[in-house]
């Protein structure tokens, strides 16, 4: 680099210089993203010009709290109740229920696949009369908020590909994610923090959680999701070390803009203004993750209503708090992933436990939200990238569980513009499959797209000489449960 003005310029001069290029990245973070179908050449040229782009259509949700049950709930056991499998317990699944769908290689070898009938009891919940299990007894307390669609369907039945499905559209990994595909299209109000964040809870148990379920894909890398960890630094590396002050870091930033501008005049390489703009949240988040992390100042009856394990760092109890802190400051899109719920095995005590440790802290969460006003505005999903079999894996005895099935399981949604108190789509008499209207992982992400005002149809990147989407060549919007 041989232009001395370039050393020299300070960072407004700097930004000014090169605002065709760069000095979108502060509208970027400020403004929201005018990315309807644009290329990132086309994009970056609209943040130069300070150009907001508006959503298609009316939206009813600001925000998305998506909470993941990794490993699959069994909706037989929790919100698809089935009087026929308890009274054929331990009776053979008819070969017509069956049918030829394709089954894991788990199960495939099969010769006997004995009924398993729910594992609790199901009660009705709120005026509406929801049935949720017993395993979910704080759940049912929200019922009259919640939209149950238990006709959900995938085509995957193994879950690194299935969790990829549900939120980027594809089973392998490369796609942009739900939250990615939002935070590109309206970015984001508040300039302290990430547009998605990604909280995790809970114990693998052969299904570890995967980074390319909240990545970027082929989009430019600053709209993927930043994972909070628990404890004192939720995000690794954003504190200065020990000597190193913020005057001094800001000052490194500064040069490090310089450096960089000169490298994207030169190459035009739109992942250095990326870089940039993360360099900038990464500044921003010294002060602002701290703040979000330290739930002290919160009155002693909401921690009492998350439960006991929200005055501990790094469980579900303690993100879905963090999941409501982050919906105060308008973060747009936040994924609480809990593992723990593959239950191939012991199902009669792992899913309770599983269910202990979710229930209270997700009913707080949405009432937490309604209390706050937050909740109209605020779309909650719950659910996972499959459900499980009504027969037994392996034999029917000792410590049986239940394999993956994407045939039917179910999903919940509450507030942001979602009908409370419904009951949508329904099984057959083992919920083995969807006989009233079907909803695909597809039509699901429509949907959520939907309450932020975007139509899924419309939300496109070009790259590989096509235009891409969350939803493939597919998804329609479930209109029966919008408000």
């Amino acid at each position: 680099m041989n232009n001395p003005d370039l050393w020299n310029a300070g960072r407004r001069a700097f930004f000014a210089k090169f605002g065709a290029g760069l000095g979108w990245l502060a509208a970027t973070e400020l403004l929201g993203e005018p990315a309807w179908g644009q290329s990132a050449t086309d994009a970056s040229r609209a943040y130069s010009l300070g150009v907001v782009t508006q959503p298609h259509v009316p939206p009813t949700a600001k925000r998305v709290i998506y909470l993941h049950m990794l490993g699959a709930v069994s909706q037989v056991d929790t919100f698809d109740y089935k009087p026929v499998l308890q009274k054929l317990h331990g009776e053979e699944l008819p070969a017509s229920v069956r049918g030829n769908l394709r089954l894991s290689t788990m199960v495939a070898g099969q010769t006997s696949f004995p009924i398993v009938g729910p594992i609790a009891k199901f009660q009705p919940g709120g005026k509406s009369g929801l049935l949720i299990s017993d395993l979910l007894p704080y759940t049912r307390e929200i019922a009259d908020d919640l939209c149950i669609i238990r006709s959900m369907h995938t085509e995957h039945v193994n879950h690194d590909p299935a969790s990829k499905f549900l939120h980027t559209g594809f089973q392998i990994a490369g796609r942009p994610s739900g939250g990615a595909w939002v935070n590109y299209a309206l970015g984001s109000t508040n300039s302290d923090l990430p547009a998605f964040v990604v909280l995790s809870s809970g114990s693998a148990n052969g299904v570890p959680i995967d980074a390319s379920t909240w990545g970027a894909g082929f989009i430019p890398s600053h709209y993927q999701g930043v994972r909070f960890r628990s404890g004192d630094t939720p995000v690794p590396y954003v504190s200065n070390p020990d000597g190193v002050t913020s005057t001094d870091r800001r000052r490194m930033l500064d040069l490090l803009t310089t450096l960089n501008g000169a490298q994207y005049d030169a190459s035009k390489d739109p992942e250095i203004p990326s870089r940039l703009s993360q360099y900038e949240m990464a500044y921003r988040m010294q002060t602002s993750v701290p703040q979000i992390a330290d739930i002290s100042t919160e009155p002693e009856h909401v921690l009492e209503m998350y439960g006991p394990d929200v005055r501990r760092p790094g469980t579900f109890a303690r993100n879905c708090l963090l999941a409501r802190r982050l919906a105060e400051r308008d973060v747009r899109y936040t994924m609480v992933v809990q593992l723990g719920w593959d239950h191939h095995n012991s199902i009669a005590t792992a899913l309770p436990f599983a269910c202990r440790n979710a229930d209270q802290a997700t009913a707080a969460l949405v009432k937490d939200l309604k209390q706050r006003g937050l909740l109209n505005d605020t779309l909650v999903v719950f659910g996972s990238e499959f459900g499980r079999t009504s027969f037994a894996q392996g034999q029917l005895r000792g410590s049986f569980g239940r394999d993956h099935h994407g045939h039917s399981f179910s999903v919940w949604m509450a507030g942001g513009g979602i009908k409370g108190g419904l009951a949508y789509g329904e099984t057959d008499d083992f919920s083995y499959t969807v006989t009233k209207d079907p909803v695909h992982i597809h039509d699901l992400n429509a949907t959520i797209l939907r309450t932020l005002g975007i139509d899924h149809q419309r939300l496109t990147f070009k790259t590989q000489g096509r235009d891409f989407r969350l939803t493939d060549v597919a998804g329609r919007v479930v209109r029966d449960i919008l408000v």
